[in-house]
């Protein structure tokens, strides 16, 4: 046979791989809902300033209309005659951000350590496990109170924080990872024919330990969410920037006549975070090599 093909043989069976991983994702319940689901928050978040007033802070009428009261204002006003819905999208901007930045911060750092650790092993992987170890002792939400407190509670400290904070899981997956693929066969061919470690590495084990990276970097967009939305709910926030917790925290003096203004941003935390939860169920279900 010659190398043409090879090539277009080589072709011929991609192809049908690539249409069965698509039939594959669109036939996941779980993962075609939970898309929907969020893809309806990220065009929220996306074209809120078009949807709505350039201002969410903005006192647009009297305060505490109910929902369905007013036609302008369908989920009605806050205590400070703010647009709820308004003031919803403008919140998922917010939280949204914080939890793709955050999650972004901490794979990087978990994923470095990781591959390092599980690459190199011996004292190298010692010393980085115990550091691994030093961060898992101290609780998350604790961590990131205390990175917020020394300095300003900007949204981008809020983000560098939850990011700091929940490398570690990712570092122990990864670790696992690449000790278990290593001494695998391709490994072994890439290092007979003189490729660096950084290659091997980036090149030929990183992409084979992506599947449960992935699974996991939805888990920890959620867990950053929910994580902002204790902290705005604590008064831990950024003054000028709308989020979900902070609509919580700014109803709840208002929770037995206004209930309203703590459920409504209440169940778009708990909707996003359901949204990347079967998101990355229906990924695990996919990318599960034992289920191809």
């Amino acid at each position: 046979m010659t190398v043409e093909a090879e090539i277009v043989d080589l072709g011929s069976r991609a192809a049908p791989k690539k249409g069965r991983r698509l039939r594959a994702f669109l036939r996941n319940p779980n993962f075609v809902a939970g898309a929907a689901i969020l893809a309806f928050f990220v065009f929220l978040a996306l074209f809120a300033s078009l949807l709505f007033s350039d201002d969410p802070q903005a006192m647009v009428s009297s305060p505490l209309v109910w929902p369905g009261d007013d036609w302008q204002f369908p989920l009605g006003t806050d205590s400070l005659g703010r647009d709820v819905l308004a003031r919803l999208a403008y919140g998922a901007q917010a939280s949204l951000l914080v939890g793709i930045a955050s999650a972004t911060i901490g794979l990087a750092i978990g994923m470095v350590v990781g591959a390092t650790a599980g690459f190199f092993g011996g004292w190298i992987d010692t010393v980085l496990m115990r550091l691994v170890e030093l961060f898992q002792t101290t609780p998350t939400f604790l961590l990131v109170i205390v990175i917020v407190s020394i300095s300003d509670p900007s949204l981008g400290t809020i983000v560098v924080a939850i990011g700091l904070a929940s490398w570690p899981t990712v570092a122990r997956l990864v670790r696992a990872q690449f000790r278990s693929l290593r001494e695998s066969d391709f490994v072994m061919a890439a290092r007979s024919l003189g490729y660096s470690r950084l290659r091997i590495i980036v090149q030929e084990i990183l992409p084979n330990a992506l599947p449960p990276i992935i699974v996991a970097a939805s888990v920890m967009i959620a867990n950053a969410i929910l994580t902002e939305a204790g902290l705005s709910f604590l008064n831990m926030r950024d003054p000028n920037v709308v989020s979900w917790g902070g609509m919580i925290g700014d109803g709840r003096e208002q929770l037995r006549n206004a209930w309203f203004l703590t459920a409504l941003p209440g169940a778009a935390i708990a909707m996003a975070v359901l949204s990347l939860n079967l998101v990355g169920d229906g990924l695990n279900e996919i990318l599960n090599p034992r289920t191809e």
